[in-house]
C-alpha cells in the first residue's frame, strides 16, 4: 500500500511542476509565431510563380559564373 501511495505521490509531484512551471514556454511561443509567419507566407506565396522565377533568376547567375563573357546586364 505504501507503494502505491508514493508512486501517486510522485505523479502528483510531477503534474503539479509541469502546470506551475514555465521554463520553455517562451520558446514554445516563439516557435509557434515563428511557424505562423511562415504558414501565412506559404499561402501568400503557393499560387505564385515566384519560385518559377527565383529559379529563373538562380540559373541566371549560375550561367554568368560559369561563363562571364556570355553574361549580360
Amino acid at each position: 500500500m505504501d507503494r502505491i501511495f508514493y508512486e501517486a505521490k510522485i505523479k502528483m509531484n510531477l503534474i503539479r511542476r509541469l502546470c506551475m512551471e514555465e521554463d520553455g514556454q517562451g520558446l514554445v511561443e516563439y516557435t509557434l509565431v515563428v511557424l505562423l509567419v511562415a504558414f501565412v507566407f506559404w499561402i501568400g506565396v503557393k499560387n505564385t510563380e515566384v519560385g518559377e522565377s527565383l529559379g529563373n533568376a538562380w540559373q541566371k547567375v549560375m550561367d554568368c559564373v560559369t561563363s562571364p563573357a556570355s553574361c549580360s546586364a
